[in-house]
């Protein structure tokens, strides 16, 4: 999985200061650094979530060193099918009709909030003609 780097940086309150160089919209908030991680993944999570809400174009991690936010694997699959799709340049109208679903349940896929079944998003990667592979790493 990949994730976006953050930059925290101590605030004027005490409290520590979570931007997003990639995403400049996300600022966020963490009264302790153990909280860090999990503040900065709700702001990134909520954004995106706009983003695909609103049709917008989602930059890919730059891959540049840092603090980088691990996005949780449900969503980075979500995140890459938005891709996918734009990559495609189909709508979610045709991606519904080429798995033969109602088009709620495509648009479920895209909602960062609805815990999509791992079938149903290898279904919609498999009608763009792509696959998904897990690899498992011993944590850093």
């Amino acid at each position: 999985m990949a994730g976006y780097r953050i930059n925290v940086e101590p605030d004027d309150n005490g409290t520590l200061l979570i931007t997003c160089p990639q995403l400049p919209i996300v600022v966020t908030f963490a009264e302790e650094e153990y909280l860090v991680r999990r503040h900065a993944v709700d702001a990134i999570e909520t954004v995106l979530a706009s983003m695909i809400d609103d049709g917008e174009d989602i930059p890919h991690p730059d891959g540049k060193p840092g603090v980088v936010i691990d996005l949780p694997a449900l969503t980075w699959l979500k995140l890459n099918l938005y891709w996918s799709l734009r990559e495609a340049g189909i709508t979610r109208a045709e991606l519904a009709r080429r798995l033969n679903w109602k088009r709620e349940s495509v648009d479920r896929l895209f909602r960062l909030d609805h815990k999509s079944r791992l079938e149903q998003i290898e279904s919609a990667f498999a009608a763009l003609g792509r696959t998904v592979e897990v690899d498992v790493r011993v944590a850093a």
